[in-house]
């Protein structure tokens, strides 16, 4: 004997099997690239010792970021980020140039740093433990029960 299926049981297998593909599929990490890194070719051009901070502009162009003083450096900075799901955003790559100026404004030195070779740095912290209160303002509200006095009102 031939068992008969019905097509409300196919369709409900196959209405199944699409939610599970599309779960799946949303879970797929995107990836993001920010900033701006000059190519290997742009950079051979650049001669240490020779080189000055406009012809570094022209041949590479202007960084990111530059030095607090007018004596600074150019950084070009670019990074990698995944996004998976509802997860938090990971930087999973992050390149750094460095190139160093003079005080005359000619290159001194040019260095590549990655990902591995930074360190989290807090610049300043100006925050008083003894004024800071995680209080809520319902728990504001229910602490000041019971503080009143009758000579208040008067």
């Amino acid at each position: 004997m031939k068992a008969i299926t019905h097509p409300i049981k196919h369709s409900v297998a196959y209405l199944l099997l699409g939610l599970v593909f599309m779960a799946l599929s949303s879970c797929a990490a995107t990836y993001r690239d920010h900033g701006y890194m000059p190519p290997e070719s742009d950079l051979a051009e650049i001669v240490v010792g020779v080189d000055s901070r406009d012809s570094v502009a022209e041949a590479v162009g202007l960084p990111s970021t530059s030095g607090v003083l007018t004596e600074g450096g150019y950084y070009y900075v670019k990074s990698r980020v995944r996004f998976f799901g509802a997860l938090r955003p990971k930087e999973i790559e992050r390149q750094v140039l460095a190139i160093s100026f003079t005080p005359a404004g000619i290159v001194q030195n040019i260095e590549r740093f990655s990902l591995e070779d930074g360190k989290v740095v807090t610049l300043s912290r100006r925050v008083t433990d003894q004024t800071v209160r995680d209080d809520t303002f319902l728990r504001q509200l229910l602490g000041s029960i019971g503080r009143f006095s009758p000579g208040a009102f008067e």
